[in-house]
């Protein structure tokens, strides 16, 4: 079935057995926002039909930040968007953005996978968590023996929600962040990809 086949995240639990919990697991390290950036931001939100189409959203709202975190750990990871995550025919499709590994074969060349957020279409953030989960376990899977955690993001362009799946527990933070808080959110974002550093580290290291 393709992620996008999944409705609701208690569908996706029972068919890959993996546990439910809430909890405030995420942390904040300080992102240097460039004034540039906050400039042009609040020019496309105050000027700009942002939130026209799902492409809207990901185009002005969503990849905006990822990519200005991303520039700070590129040399060790590629941010790809819209771009086949597949495992098998259960665990199938095309995640907005995924931050994988990056090849020792080239930047062209998909790697294992660390997270995946996908926009919550319609603000429907219940769909967006089931297809979420689904394509954190199929990067879960992509990773072998390796016990990796993989993050999740679901985000409609305004409101954004964070996961995390350890093993067969999937943990789903309680509190949710807006790009109106624009530091807060950055320094979220920029855990993220800084777990997502240790982990690959680790591996490296191991």
């Amino acid at each position: 079935m393709a992620f996008s086949g999944y409705k609701t995240i208690g569908e996706v639990l029972k068919a890959f057995q993996v546990t439910y919990t809430e909890a405030n697991f995420i942390g904040e390290v300080k992102f240097n926002i460039p004034d540039y950036f906050r400039e042009d931001l609040e020019f496309t939100m105050r000027e700009g039909a942002v939130t026209c189409s799902e492409f809207a959203i990901c185009e002005n709202l969503i990849s905006p930040v990822l990519k200005q975190v991303w520039k700070l750990y590129s040399s060790k990871f590629v941010l790809w968007s819209h771009y086949c995550l597949n495992y098998d025919e259960k665990l199938s499709g095309f995640p907005e953005y995924i931050l994988a590994k990056r090849s020792p074969l080239g930047k062209v060349v998909f790697d294992k996978p660390y997270f995946v957020l996908v926009e919550a279409k319609q603000d429907n953030f219940q769909t967006g968590w089931a297809q979420c989960l689904a394509e954190m376990i199929a990067s879960q899977k992509l990773h072998g023996e390796d016990e990796i955690v993989i993050f999740g993001i679901v985000s409609n362009g305004d409101t954004w929600q964070f996961g995390k799946l350890e093993a067969d527990k999937f943990t789903r933070n309680i509190i949710f962040y807006t790009i109106y808080e624009l530091d807060k959110l950055f320094a979220i974002v920029n855990f993220i990809f800084q777990q997502c550093e240790l982990q690959l580290n680790n591996l490296v290291a191991a």
